[in-house]
């Protein structure tokens, strides 16, 4: 195995524990927000990982530029984008089929790359999107899917996540990780706490309870802070397509977690969704001579 080909295991296999990060602290954050409004919590969760980030990217502060604020507001507005959307969304229909059009994103990526950045998509790549879209379907979807407000909400999710990731891996070959993923942050918190005050009931005044503290303290570390700074590092070895891929593991994980954790059930088709999206993983590391 030549030098590249292992920095790209390497940075497949960091992005892989991303999206189990994800999915194992999904029940703590569906817990959390039972009580506590979602932008809300979303302004203390990246507020605490800004706090967190500006001390870890202290010694990169020379490194500091203008293209690492815009691009890192960019990527910030694409993120919080994301999660408006899917919080709005969920108002007008299920979860589960928020959660399926949410990781369209797998689809969208491999497109964004050949068309707006004109990158070179393997067809093993293609092949394992639409398998895991096939996998996402059966493991997320528990109703009807129609065309009303929540699903073009839903789509539009999609979009916003499909773009962070792509423009991540565009913006962390152009300036330091550290103050990018910084900004990213900064742009997240200013936004979620714009949107709690204007909609929350409450912002500040919370009920800083034991599931609320656990909560937003893992989420901020794991979650947040090394979830993101692992994927806007090790984006600059691997395809945008393959980490869309590798993230159609967060609910895999998610039901694994629930399942032995949270007393959840998984029958037999979410099952099967979840071993067909390890298989899309798996097979878009293989490459074909002329793929």
């Amino acid at each position: 195995m030549n030098k590249k080909k292992l920095l790209e295991f390497r940075a497949d296999f960091l992005l892989l524990t991303v999206a189990i990060a994800w999915g194992v602290t999904f029940l703590m954050v569906q817990d959390a927000i039972a009580t506590v409004p979602v932008y809300a919590f979303l302004f203390w969760r990246f507020l605490i990982a800004t706090i967190l980030m500006a001390i870890i990217a202290y010694k990169f502060y020379n490194e500091f530029c203008k293209r690492s604020v815009i691009y890192g507001i960019i990527l910030g507005v694409f993120l919080f984008s994301g999660f408006a959307t899917q919080t709005f969304g969920l108002a007008y229909t299920k979860s589960s089929i928020i959660a399926f059009l949410t990781g369209l994103n797998v689809i969208i990526v491999p497109f964004i790359a050949y068309v707006i950045f004109k990158q070179h998509v393997r067809k093993m790549v293609f092949v394992g999107s639409l398998l895991a879209v096939i996998g996402l379907y059966l493991l997320t979807m528990s109703g009807t899917l129609t065309l009303g407000v929540g699903e073009i909400l839903g789509i539009i999710c999609a979009a916003f996540f499909a773009l962070q990731i792509a423009f991540t891996d565009l913006y962390s070959k152009r300036v330091n990780v550290f103050m990018l993923v910084l900004f990213q942050f900064i742009t997240v918190t200013v936004l979620s706490l714009i949107f709690s005050l204007s909609l929350d009931d409450v912002t500040f005044n919370l009920d800083f309870d034991y599931i609320f503290l656990k909560a937003v303290i893992v989420t901020s570390i794991f979650a947040t802070v090394y979830a993101f700074l692992i994927q806007t590092y090790m984006q600059q070895f691997t395809t945008p397509t393959k980490t869309a891929i590798i993230f159609a593991m967060e609910p895999v994980s998610a039901g694994i977690y629930g399942y032995f954790v949270g007393n959840e059930i998984l029958t037999s088709i979410q099952v099967s969704g979840a071993v067909l999206i390890i298989f899309a993983v798996l097979l878009a590391e293989i490459k074909l001579k002329r793929s």
